[in-house]
């Protein structure tokens, strides 16, 4: 196993073992609801967001794991909530996200639609337990990006121009770049914004892992647009071709498969350029990041 691997496989393991221990019990007259919400949780993924966030916790020196466990969670369970919502039928009617059946195919719409709504509560209720460990300032910070990022600002409203575009014949460059950096790269700025602020790093390193993740995100969901053309259904595990099929509108179908690459190889070398410029600084010699940037925007699911 490569450096790389072995790296990705301890902080993927430790994302993982930190996530489920802030899952709820399955009990109570709300039994269901947990069930759906932990069947969202523990259907796999790359941990991306909670990856991120922890590496960019450890460049900045991080050392107080009580502060970086509950966001590391929180920033999972609020992408999971995002991709239960998009799954649903209202939104994309996704039968099958990563290998296996939806969560509105098993639990129905209503449940569905209730898990990711718990899902975002329980994110910033798991958040809040980093609080009274001596850094609450850092903290407060912290809960302020993640919600700006995940909100109307960010994330949400996203999702939502990405909505109001589909089926629209005269989309413009300027409209797909904002559904690409809210609805995709502000959830990767602030894992990596939360990570930094979490350890102490001033505003103008904040500033740079913002601009760095900007690119980074806008590159993963340009690459997730081309492997939605070029990919297959093993692949991905979940269906292929399907943006095509809702009419939805994206750089691809803007630009072409050939034009679309050049520009996710062009955003990830900035990333790159941004991340070196901070191990660098920082004096790490192994840029775990930059690695992760160029095999985040190279795969094939």
């Amino acid at each position: 196993m490569n450096r790389f691997s072995e790296y990705y496989d301890r902080l993927r393991r430790y994302a993982e073992d930190t996530i489920k221990s802030f899952l709820p019990e399955s009990k109570g007259f709300q039994k269901t609801l947990i069930e759906a919400m932990n069947y969202s949780m523990l259907s796999g993924g790359k941990r991306l967001r909670p990856i991120l966030m922890y590496e960019s916790w450890h460049l900045f020196g991080g050392t107080d794991e009580r502060l970086i466990a509950p966001f590391i969670a929180a920033i999972e369970m609020i992408h999971t909530y995002s991709l239960v919502h998009d799954d649903l039928p209202a939104m994309d009617n996704d039968m099958y996200r990563r290998g296996r059946k939806t969560t509105h195919v098993i639990y129905g719409a209503g449940m569905a639609t209730l898990a990711g709504d718990g899902l975002l509560n329980l994110a910033f209720e798991t958040a809040l337990k980093a609080s009274g460990h001596g850094h609450d300032d850092r903290v407060i910070e912290a809960l302020r990006v993640l919600a700006h990022k995940a909100g109307i600002y960010g994330m949400a409203g996203g999702q939502c121009v990405d909505i109001e575009i589909e089926n629209t014949e005269d989309v413009t460059d300027e409209e797909i770049d904002f559904v690409n950096e809210h609805k995709t790269a502000c959830m990767i700025e602030s894992s990596l914004m939360v990570g930094g602020i979490l350890a102490g790093a001033d505003s103008g390193y904040i500033s740079r892992l913002e601009e760095a993740g900007s690119c980074l995100g806008k590159a993963f969901q340009i690459r997730d647009d081309i492997l939605n053309v070029t990919g297959t259904e093993k692949e991905l595990g979940k269906s292929i071709g399907s943006d095509s099929d809702e009419g939805k509108r994206n750089y691809v179908s803007l630009h072409g498969l050939e034009d679309a690459q050049k520009k996710v190889t062009e955003l990830t070398s900035h990333a790159v350029s941004v991340f070196d410029e901070l191990y660098r600084f920082r004096g790490i010699e192994y840029a775990f990041l930059s690695e992760l940037a160029e095999r985040m925007t190279r795969r094939r699911k």
